[in-house]
């Protein structure tokens, strides 16, 4: 079993009661999805360090504007704060030699890389298990690592393509259409941490680790829930609707109003009672093709005209006042209204900390509230900047530490631009 320790490093009383304490995870990973992932457990009081290769200028992300400077950047933030850097070649025998004592200590190593990268760098449980029988090691990887696959690049854009996501998205006679956020890259990093959070627990039953395989593929797959169960179960194709209505369910879309839009959802037949009550439309109670959930889909473009042509009459204030607390409604916000400082705050949903670059560094924090825990929030590590602190924790002193340099372990080359992003 390995020591839970974190070498080089006394955190502060409040980060010894957080939740994941004492959990350090080695992350050989880059740009969104395994960075959004690993964030969460950062947040929560693990040891995240994170394994940067110094030939190419370590993770990308470092250098995706706006708000660039150096090697720091805004979009960086996003997704590592809370966590260490170690700039390491682990293509140099040096490299892994460093790899190998870390993971002597460490509870997990993660990575999000292509599909043929781990078994290449070493970071399967083949290679690392006899070092550490306890160690989980966690790919995430944009297909999988087997089959023709493998050695395809995965990103957000592709894999919402290819999964089908985009022809469910949009208008019906629009183009397929991308989410405007990169929701298969996140939902494939919270999956990897799912993973890796089970494989640790039972490693710390059992004091044996293990293979977590996941990828955006089909994690993106997975997501497709009942459209796929329809589909597969009984070949119902399910449609795009305006105004980015439910499949089956009506009224459950966004609707215009005098000054805006709202959404609204009945899922349940009190809801739509409720809504033609408080609507005024008293008629559509007593119509009997609007009776019931399958009557409505099959008269939905009878009612939507009437619901629409209501809702259009009044702002979307009027309507929030008359069917909040009695129908599922929201305003649709922009995204300056959504991100107001206040709210964010009260709900205790905003990251704030000071950062050497960019001074003060806001955004939006974990969403898990865990009884007794308060995450602390620091910024995002500097290229490499916890080198010397974790190798001295690992126990090299000066001379061992410029040995691994001369052979390599802290790259040879460090890009001074941008470099070349590197897929999943």
């Amino acid at each position: 079993m390995p020591t839970f320790a974190t070498p080089g490093r006394t955190p502060p009383e409040t980060d010894r009661l957080a939740p994941l304490a004492g959990v350090r995870i080695i992350a050989v990973e880059q740009y969104g999805a395994g960075p959004f992932g690993t964030l969460y457990l950062a947040d929560l009081g693990a040891d995240v360090i994170k394994i940067e290769d110094p030939t190419v200028g370590g993770d990308v992300s470092r250098y995706i504007p706006p708000g660039t400077s150096g090697t720091d950047s805004l979009f960086f933030e996003s997704f590592n704060r809370n966590k260490r850097s170690l700039s390491l070649d682990l293509k140099s025998a040096a490299g892994r030699d460093v790899l190998h004592r870390l993971v002597k200590g460490s509870d997990a190593v993660f990575s999000n890389l292509r599909g043929d990268q781990p078994a290449r760098l070493g970071l399967t449980y083949a290679d690392l298990g006899p070092i550490n029988p306890a160690i989980v090691c966690v790919a995430l990887t944009g297909y999988g690592q087997e089959g023709d696959d493998a050695r395809l690049p995965g990103y957000d854009a592709l894999i919402q393509a290819q999964a089908g996501w985009a022809s469910l998205t949009g208008a019906p006679d629009g183009p397929p259409t991308k989410s405007g956020l990169s929701l298969a890259d996140y939902i494939a990093g919270l999956t990897a941490m799912l993973g890796l959070m089970v494989a640790l627990f039972d490693a710390r039953r059992t004091g044996v680790g293990r293979d977590v395989d996941t990828n955006l593929y089909d994690s993106a797959l997975a997501m497709l829930s009942y459209p796929a169960t329809w589909f597969l179960s009984s070949g119902f194709v399910t449609q795009r609707h305006e105004m980015s209505a439910h499949p089956s369910v009506i009224p459950f879309q966004f609707f215009a109003t005098s000054d805006g839009h709202v959404a609204v959802a009945c899922p349940k037949e009190k809801f739509f009672r409720a809504l033609i009550e408080r609507m005024d439309l008293p008629d559509l109670a007593a119509d009997a093709r609007f009776a019931d959930f399958e009557s409505r889909g099959q008269h939905r473009p009878e009612l939507l005209a009437r619901l629409s042509e209501r809702f259009a009459q009044d702002s979307t204030g009027t309507w929030l006042d008359r069917l909040r607390g009695h129908v599922p409604i929201a305003p649709v916000r922009s995204l300056e209204e959504a991100l107001d400082i206040v709210e964010l705050r009260g709900r205790g949903m905003l990251a704030e900390y000071d950062h050497p670059t960019f001074g003060s560094v806001r955004s939006v924090g974990l969403p898990l509230h865990l009884g007794g825990h308060q995450p602390i929030y620091r910024a995002g590590p500097g290229l490499g900047s916890d080198g010397d602190e974790i190798l001295a924790g690992l126990g090299y002193d000066a001379e061992a530490v410029a040995t691994l340099r001369n052979g390599g372990a802290f790259g040879r080359t460090i890009q001074a631009g941008p470099p070349a992003l590197e897929p999943s």
